[in-house]
């Protein structure tokens, strides 16, 4: 819409870096526009944002509001109002989760771009207690900075830790020294793609989900073997069921099923929640069932019945 609001969104945890890396954003002269800036701040930590250190700071507002009393729409609209600014970065607490800031973001407020900021030296301990929280902030960011590292990090922990969320999300190893590093760790796919049946096995379907749903290209045209509870439904198109798993996201509270829509003509021959061998090839296909973008359909060549896996649960890992 032509009256949009670019919001650019930073998300972490206390002293993660966030309210230094919206410093050092303001002082680039790559960002140093004309554009009126409001930034909001619901932390309160040891940083703070000094306007008057900015060329054309005069065109930056700063509002502090770390009380979730201030996490309402009536709240930003006003302080957009009354700084009159063109786009917005928030600094955004990392004790609430992003569903919290979706409900209330004014309806011409569109997220540009989403980064997350972590101590390399505490961030795993954060996931070990706070596990939904971590998984809530690395599930939407673009980008993740991993500051404060120190020379020979092992980095692998970290990099798994997102990976087990997402494979698309980009990685930066920030060192002590001030010197950047891109994540360079290659993470094989644990099935053969160049096998003319691709045989995924049951504890791989976590994996086979969500890199095929974020890399469909590299799927389509090819055959796939995978174990599936089917899903059918009047509320599916006809001749079609979902073949999936239920999964766990983030911890025991927050499993769901997921699956791939599958075409086959003999659907009514199936049982609905059954456990069936699926051979099927994929097609990148442009449809209403991916929210008008492109994802994989699979088109079934047969279906075997089979034994419930050992573990019905799997894991984006």
């Amino acid at each position: 819409m032509a009256d949009s609001i670019p919001v650019y969104l930073f998300l972490g945890f206390l002293d993660s870096g966030k309210t230094k890396f919206i410093h050092d954003t303001l002082c680039d002269e790559r960002f140093q526009t004309k554009e009126r800036t409001l930034c909001i701040l619901f932390e309160d930590g040891e940083e703070e944002l000094d306007t008057s250190e900015y060329k054309g700071g005069e065109n930056v507002t700063v509002v502090v509001a770390d009380g979730k009393e201030n996490l309402t729409q009536k709240f930003l609209s006003d302080s957009l109002k009354q700084s009159r600014a063109e786009r917005v970065m928030i600094e955004y607490n990392g004790m609430w989760t992003l569903q919290e800031l979706a409900v209330v973001l004014p309806r011409n407020w569109q997220i540009y771009q989403i980064m997350m900021f972590a101590d390399a030296n505490s961030i795993l301990s954060y996931n070990s207690n706070m596990r939904q929280l971590v998984y809530d902030k690395l599930n939407s960011a673009e980008v993740v900075f991993f500051n404060r590292c120190k020379q020979g990090l092992d980095k692998m922990p970290l990099h798994a830790l997102v990976r087990q969320v997402s494979r698309r999300t980009a990685i930066v190893y920030e060192y002590e020294d001030g010197t950047m590093e891109n994540d360079d760790i290659v993470d094989p796919l644990p099935y053969d793609m160049n096998a003319d049946i691709v045989n995924v096995e049951d504890d791989d379907f976590g994996l086979l989900y969500m890199d095929a749903m974020e890399n469909v290209q590299n799927y389509d045209g090819k055959t796939i073997r995978f174990k599936a509870m089917t899903a059918r439904s009047p509320r599916l198109p006809k001749g079609t069921f979902v073949g999936g798993r239920n999964a766990m996201t983030c911890c025991a509270e927050d499993i769901q099923f997921v699956g791939f829509l599958c075409n086959w003509e003999k659907v009514d021959s199936i049982k609905n929640r059954g456990w069936y061998t699926v051979t099927a090839k994929v097609k990148a296909v442009k449809d209403p069932v991916f929210n008008g973008e492109t994802g994989p359909m699979l088109y079934v060549q047969s279906i075997e019945k089979a034994r419930q896996p050992r573990e019905e649960v799997v894991y984006f890992g």
